[in-house]
């Protein structure tokens, strides 16, 4: 079995799965309403920058989190974003989860 036609199996079937279908058609919902997107890269642009502050300098910004908090709740009282989120959400589980089997597999490479 070569390995390659495996993991474009696996990108197939990832394709193919409900909770691919169910992000992207959010995500294409979401991308249809322009002030829903910008609200969206908003919060994004706060999350990110909150987590580079707290990586950066190892504690939290406050300020940073507290503004991504506001942002979140004004989000997800919308329910085409609550939708949109909860899709995403369910979607890097699944990518995280074939993350872990990979790295469980060849952890004893790397150590």
């Amino acid at each position: 079995m070569n390995i390659y036609d495996t993991a474009n199996r696996l990108a197939s079937e990832i394709k193919q799965s409900e909770e691919y279908t169910n992000y992207k058609m959010a995500k294409e919902l979401i991308n249809l309403k322009p002030e829903l997107k910008q609200k969206i890269d908003e919060f994004e642009k706060a999350r990110y920058e909150a987590q580079v502050s707290s990586m950066q300098t190892g504690k939290q910004d406050d300020e940073k989190v507290k503004k991504m908090q506001e942002l979140y709740v004004e989000l997800i009282q919308i329910e085409e974003v609550k939708k949109y989120f909860d899709a995403e959400l369910k979607f890097n589980v699944i990518l995280a989860d074939v993350n872990k089997i990979i790295g469980e597999t060849v952890k004893d490479l790397m150590s």
